[in-house]
């Protein structure tokens, strides 16, 4: 067989790939310690039981080791699915050119993830064959690219050479930018991208410490072996939402629960507010229920929270919301209602899937933050940015926005990172980040309180913080 169009360039890797396939098991085996290192953060990114396309399988380990619930494999080399059918019979493997559109349209999607492993260095038009994958993706799908660092290729030919590594075909040299801006031009959007595995062997062991924990530092990244892009299809952003659900946690804040009500611009048709009282002693559960009498046009609905913190209240509010959109919106009002219209824009229009408040872009009113917890801030905004391979300028402003659909995929994978966080900031962002849900940060001007005190505390807080980074780091970063 051969492939009915394509460049001399891909008829040799198509030649490669018949001409290797019989020895491909025992090659792959010969390199179980880098396939290991590879698909365990491929399980990361990639939960079991999903609906899985793997373009350029092999024979079908990879995919294999995902455990999907649907699992669909192409490759344009008979040989190789041959095999692949043989060893994973559970599975669905396909013969064809992932650059000709019918061997698309014969796939039968959509899918959750779509898994591309080094085949975009074997493509001939990376950007078209991109653009043909929108039709297989919803809004939730995610597309991951893998391939290896072009750094690498001295020392990938020398392995060759000396009998350690299966003999290459000439690939498209790509770098990470490269590859970011070719999913730019076929209307994809990079949420994130990581670099992992400085070592692609073993060494007694050695080799898995130094990825788990050094390949993934600032300065050592930049020369590691792997690197993945996870992105989304931009035609797929966008979806119908028409209400929106604003949770309001209150404790001692009776001063600040009607100027909320009054201060809430219309941004959509449909709000829902649900007041959340968590244990006040002044009041305030009473001033809720004044309010709610005092306004019959707004559909203000009342709770009290059953157990203590604001995450407890939060989620416990959340599990009720009826709106498409659930935001949060602090009792404080230091982050003035009258911005979340942007918070609703920026999700709606599909620019995001995790809007983050964001209070320390623009100036601050006067007391709004103390100097050290504004040094503080800034200083975990970096750790965090660096753990969750997205930007994040503020973790700790308490408006997050994020789609209701999303919150329930998140609350059904909360086991992952259990119990940890009394705020609820960190669980919405670690979910969202396990997710792969596109955050932004949305900046907003952040005010001093009109009434009632604080209830952060700044050493206690930042000694949380402190435990959150270390949690991110195991729970996310090194694993």
């Amino acid at each position: 067989m051969s492939i009915v169009s394509g460049s001399a360039h891909k008829q040799a890797i198509f030649a490669h790939s018949q001409q290797y396939a019989a020895s491909r098991p025992e090659w792959r085996s010969k390199a179980s310690f880098f396939h290991g290192e590879d698909e365990a953060y491929l399980r990361f990114l990639i939960p079991k039981n999903a609906r899985v396309l793997e373009i350029g399988c092999g024979i079908g380990d990879t995919l294999a080791a995902l455990e999907p619930a649907h699992g669909v494999g192409i490759d344009f080399s008979p040989a190789l699915v041959g095999i692949a059918r043989e060893r994973h019979p559970d599975l669905t493997f396909v013969v064809g050119d992932a650059e000709d559109p019918a061997t698309i349209a014969s796939v039968k999607g959509p899918f959750d993830y779509i898994l591309v492993l080094d085949t975009i260095g074997s493509l001939d038009d990376c950007q078209k064959f991109l653009e043909q994958l929108h039709p297989l993706c919803t809004r939730e799908t995610r597309t991951i690219i893998g391939h290896f660092s072009h750094l690498w290729q001295p020392v990938l030919r020398f392995a060759e050479w000396i009998g350690q590594r299966m003999p290459a075909p000439e690939q498209n040299v790509l770098s990470a930018a490269d590859i970011q801006g070719l999913q730019n031009l076929a209307n994809f959007d990079q949420v994130k991208g990581e670099q992992r595995v400085l070592m692609p062997v073993s060494l007694l062991g050695v080799g898995r410490l130094i990825n788990r924990f050094i390949s993934i530092l600032p300065g050592f990244r930049f020369f590691a072996l792997r690197h993945y892009s996870v992105c989304r299809s931009l035609l797929a952003a966008g979806e119908d939402l028409k209400s929106a659900t604003v949770v309001i946690p209150a404790r001692n804040e009776r001063g600040n629960i009607e100027p909320a009500v009054q201060r809430l611009p219309q941004f959509c048709d449909d709000i829902e507010i649900i007041f959340i009282e968590g244990h006040s002693k002044d009041g305030t559960f009473e001033e809720m229920e004044r309010v709610k009498a005092a306004y019959p046009d707004k559909d203000i609905k009342l709770m009290r929270q059953p157990g203590k913190g604001k995450a407890d209240a939060v989620f416990t509010a959340y599990d009720v919301a009826r709106g498409d959109v659930l935001m949060i919106l602090d009792a404080d009002l230091t982050m003035p209602p009258e911005q979340l219209p942007k918070f609703w824009e920026a999700i709606k229009s599909g620019k995001g899937e995790f809007i983050n408040g964001s209070r320390l872009v623009y100036p601050l009113e006067d007391d709004a933050m103390r100097f050290l917890n504004l040094i503080a801030n800034k200083i975990f905004s970096y750790l965090f940015s660096w753990l969750l391979n997205q930007r994040y300028t503020d973790t700790l402003c308490g408006t997050k926005v994020m789609r209701r659909s999303d919150y329930y995929r998140l609350r059904a994978g909360k086991a992952y990172f259990g119990d940890f966080d009394p705020f609820g900031d960190f669980d919405l962002i670690f979910g969202s980040s396990k997710l792969n849900l596109k955050s932004v940060d949305m900046p907003i001007r952040y005010a001093a309180r009109a009434y009632g005190e604080t209830q952060i505390s700044r050493f206690r807080h930042g000694v949380m913080l402190l435990r959150m980074v270390v949690f991110a780091f195991f729970k996310i970063k090194a694993i």
